[in-house]
């Protein structure tokens, strides 16, 4: 049974994940659907696009929220159905995936920075923390989405080692880093040749 319930947590996991919010929010705002505009990708940065600051502020939050809620849920109810460090990580990485590849919207999902940094907090609020403000810092002056998330993805593996050790979670964070930087290859691309937008504007 143990088994079995660790199958139905990574499952709903994966669903919770699938939920948009940036299709949600700015469907239920009145606003374009942000997979027909800007990046074409529904998430916060591709919302902010539309002007609407408290459509892209929602979606952050509720991007953020499901992964951080699916990871405390499975800690929380670990002892209660058996589930053991592996299946929470298992979680984190199934709400990930979800968004990333969305069942509910045609396994088209966002980039994953947002469920991603929930993720952590629910795995460590310091590492969660600290992993926000790589981001916040290199967003600050940089003035790139992509730019910092790529800097965030490599960063978050090497501090959860370096501050709390090597063990299973570190499978989820790397997992998750990968896809991240795979995500974001495009990016990566238009970085170098200075084609890429920024938060809140054009190119360079």
């Amino acid at each position: 049974m143990e088994a079995l319930y660790s199958l139905l947590a990574i499952v709903l996991a994966y669903l919770l994940g699938s939920v948009s919010f940036a299709v949600l929010v700015s469907r239920g705002m009145g606003l374009a659907d942000p997979r027909t505009f800007g990046s074409k990708n529904p998430g916060a940065t591709n919302v902010l696009r539309s002007g609407n600051k408290w459509a892209a502020a929602l979606t952050l939050i509720g991007d953020g929220a499901k992964g951080w809620l699916a990871v405390v849920l499975a800690r929380y109810l670990g002892a209660r159905y058996g589930f053991g460090p592996e299946t929470v990580a298992l979680v984190g990485i199934a709400v990930f995936v979800g968004h990333l590849y969305p069942v509910f919207h045609g396994f088209a999902g966002g980039k994953g920075v947002a469920t991603a940094g929930g993720v952590l907090f629910g795995i460590n609020p310091i590492l969660g923390l600290a992993t926000v403000v790589a981001w916040v810092i290199i967003a600050y002056f940089f003035r790139y989405s992509s730019l910092a998330a790529l800097v965030s993805a490599a960063f978050a593996p090497l501090f959860y080692v370096f501050v709390f050790g090597a063990d299973v979670t570190v499978f989820t964070i790397v997992a998750m880093s990968v896809l991240l930087l795979y995500r974001h290859w495009d990016n990566f691309g238009r970085l170098m040749a200075g084609k890429e937008k920024r938060i809140g504007g054009g190119q360079h």
